[in-house]
């Protein structure tokens, strides 16, 4: 059994936050665009990040923005926001996964990918509110403290996997008594990020319905974009759609708008 002081003691290290990331991130909060910018660029992993991120060809920029000013006046508030939080946890990323088939690019590639697609479904509900655009980071940032804690149990966990079949939010639960959206909601108060944001992904479990008419439905938009995501070939591959247990009555209402929407045949 992981404790919960243990998984604490991880999240706990997230972000290392030298000045020029904390500054950026202040900025950002205020709305400064510009001021945000020029911090960012003093921190030259940072910059390289955020141009690596955003010239992904998901973003379908036909030339290479390299200009941290140029890229933050691209993204917005919202987005460049969204872009720095998904840098803080890539802090955390191993230098090798043992559990999932994943590396540094196709986590990054993973990131984007639920960044545009979750802006995408904001822009088609004519949200456009900057702690709901921001709660979409907490998925990814949840993907890697799983591996950590999993990694603590691997031959447990590769053990559970082969002999029943038994999804990985199940296993989670099992070795720390936390699923991977409990793990989310700890990520975003360690984050200051509002209870908003948690709610929603909480929501997006679709076992934990929320009384809250829009963020319930936020939720089950997440947890449709959540499901698309990572039963895409290279996600499965990675064994990350082993985490999702897809609540097909809880999403039924807007199934049909999400699949036109992601131009699902």
């Amino acid at each position: 059994m992981i404790t919960k002081e243990k998984v604490d003691a991880y999240i706990q290290k997230i972000p290392p936050a030298p000045q020029a990331l904390q500054q950026t991130v202040l900025y950002l909060q205020q709305g400064e665009l510009t001021k945000a910018a020029l911090s960012a660029k003093k921190d030259l992993a940072l910059s390289a990040y955020l141009t690596e991120l955003v010239n992904k060809p998901i973003f379908g920029f036909r030339n290479e923005v390299e200009d941290v000013s140029q890229i933050f006046g691209i993204l917005g508030v919202a987005r460049s926001q969204q872009a720095v939080y998904n840098y803080m946890i890539s802090l955390l990323s191993p230098s090798k996964w043992k559990l999932f088939a994943l590396n540094r690019s196709s986590f990054y590639d993973l990131q984007a990918e639920f960044s545009i697609q979750w802006q995408k479904i904001l822009t088609h509900l004519n949200i456009n509110d900057k702690e709901i655009q921001n709660a979409i980071t907490l998925l990814p940032a949840s993907i890697i403290v799983s591996e950590a804690l999993f990694c603590e149990k691997l031959d447990d966990v590769k053990l559970l996997r082969s002999v029943n079949e038994i999804d990985l939010n199940t296993i989670l639960i099992r070795l720390c008594s936390l699923d991977l959206f409990d793990i989310c909601q700890i990520i975003a108060t360690k984050w200051n990020m509002s209870k908003k944001s948690a709610f929603i992904v909480q929501a997006s479990s679709g076992m934990k319905p929320s009384k809250d008419e829009q963020i319930n439905r936020l939720g089950k938009w997440m947890h449709l974009l959540l499901f698309f995501t990572l039963s895409k070939p290279e996600y499965i591959n990675a064994g990350l759609n082993d985490f999702i247990d897809f609540q097909i009555e809880y999403v039924q209402e807007i199934y049909d708008d999400f699949a036109q929407l992601m131009e699902i045949s």
